[in-house]
């Protein structure tokens, strides 16, 4: 029995390669070219629905060689290869280029604004102020989330000069500000100067409590990336939460840069957010049917991600909040893949509300395969420094629910902000924040659905150009041996 059971692994690993003679030496010239197509072969998701990937298109190691060689780029065999509306696998020609995430940072004076079109005059444009970054020059300065301004050092902003005036230009300016009453811009004698300096962004934006009712609502504005580097600062704030006794959560992602990221440092934030699902299943994958088979055979754990409840990332009781209500990031208020993997893996275990638009449908994760007998980085043929980051799975929650069509939200908001009622962030003043409010309040779900009712030509947001490309959300996982 035993022997069978070896020779069942035996084949299912070599299932997942292709050739498994130990004499066979892939030819110089097609190191890079065998190493796409075995990777693909072995791990791409579509792997079944690409007919020169199949396992039965090539009877020896001859006509698969014949084949790559018809490829005089291997970057043109990756494509050929690719399910062709697939734009988010990848080829890197230099690992090295794959860093982690550092601690973010800019030479900034810590206004965040956008601009939109003059609405009398279709060369010249209005700032507007969206928030300022807390500790940086412009907190000390008078100026204010929904003031406007109108030119710098008294030249009149444009279209054509704006950006290289706010941007690129100086790193001393002053703002000339303006009253605007929705179609007029009017002057100002008031003026705020602006110096750029050295800032390193704080792990969260904005941290407060809210009575609502009988409910002690945490509010979070997150500004920056999920990755690890802002979990400690995440547990911290959970820490004060629980302290407050707060049992629902409005996470404020309207700032935020995060887009892609890895499927474990969501779980760390699911972990601290909830607390109170130690070990249930978090997240499941779903690989192309061979790699699927194998893994649940040889490593059925690793096909689930399950809440922690103390390692080095999550050692925190976490807030154990009930409710989750999410105002999304990017662009329009989509959101991100990562944040629909978070909703999405949380709707089992509690209410879980979208505040924006619907969502992408971003529901593939990836994985880096090196060129080595594990795809992994350390045994790596150190000839070339080519990497492949293809689409491998997909994912669903603890009740096999998915969201290739998108998440929906229980509050739709405009593309854009109103800006002649900003508010005050963090207070009832502030519509987006106050319509979830009166969501836990009263139950209804209110839409805005007077949106820009003055047609204003939205030209620029000074948050986009800092968001992260979304290239998905990647995973970490053992691959088989081919020894």
């Amino acid at each position: 029995m035993k022997k069978n059971k070896n020779i069942i692994y035996f084949l299912l690993s070599c299932a997942l390669f292709f050739g498994c003679s130990k004499e066979y030496e892939v030819p110089q010239n097609l190191v890079v070219h065998d190493f796409v197509w075995k990777g693909l072969n072995a791990y791409y998701l579509y792997q079944d629905d690409i007919a020169d990937l199949s396992d039965r298109r090539f009877n020896s190691d001859e006509e698969l060689n014949a084949y790559l060689n018809s490829f005089a780029d291997y970057n043109l065999l990756f494509e050929s290869l690719l399910l062709e509306n697939d734009i988010k696998s990848t080829l890197i020609e230099d690992y090295n280029t794959l860093t982690a995430p550092e601690l973010r940072s800019r030479f900034t004076n810590g206004l965040e604004f956008g601009i939109i079109a003059d609405p009398n005059n279709s060369e010249n444009v209005l700032g507007y102020v969206t928030h300022i970054l807390p500790n940086s020059n412009a907190a000390n300065q008078n100026i204010n989330r929904g003031d406007y301004f109108n030119a710098v050092d008294g030249v009149l902003l444009t279209r054509q000069n704006y950006q290289d005036i706010l941007l690129n230009g100086q790193d001393n300016f002053t703002l000339n500000m303006a009253n605007f009453d929705g179609n007029t811009i009017t002057p100002t004698t008031t003026t705020v100067s602006l110096e750029k300096e050295g800032y390193n962004y704080p792990g969260i934006f904005m941290e407060d409590v809210l009575a609502v009712n009988a409910d002690n609502v945490g509010y979070i504005i997150y500004n920056n990336d999920f990755s690890t580097n802002y979990i400690n600062n995440l547990k911290q704030t959970a820490n004060n939460f629980v302290s407050q006794n707060v049992n629902k959560l409005v996470l404020d992602l309207r700032y935020s840069i995060g887009s892609g990221s890895f499927a474990r440092n969501m779980e760390a934030f699911a972990s601290v957010i909830t607390g109170q699902f130690q070990n249930e299943v978090l997240i499941k994958e779903n690989w192309n049917n061979k790699a699927q088979a194998w893994f649940s055979q040889n490593q059925p754990d690793s096909l689930v991600t399950r809440f922690s409840a103390n390692n080095a990332n999550t050692s925190v009781q976490g807030m154990q909040v009930t409710d989750l209500f999410i105002i999304l990031n990017g662009a329009n208020f989509e959101g991100s893949s990562a944040i629909e993997l978070l909703v999405n893996s949380l709707n089992p275990y509690m209410n879980v509300q979208i505040i924006g638009n619907n969502t992408a449908g971003n529901n593939t994760g990836s994985i880096t395969l090196y060129n080595s007998e594990d795809y992994d980085f350390g045994l790596k043929n150190t000839s070339h420094t080519v990497a492949l980051q293809p689409v491998v799975l997909t994912f669903s929650n603890n009740n096999d629910e998915t969201y290739n069509n998108g998440l929906s939200p229980i509050i739709n908001l405009c593309n854009q902000e109103d800006i002649l009622n900003l508010g005050v962030l963090g207070t009832r003043t502030e519509p987006i924040l106050n319509s979830v409010l009166n969501l836990i309040e009263t139950g209804a779900a209110n839409s805005n659905t007077n949106c820009n009712p003055n047609n204003y030509e939205y030209l620029f947001n000074s948050i986009a150009p800092q968001r992260n490309i979304d290239n998905g959300v990647f995973i970490e996982q053992d691959l088989p041996n081919t020894n």
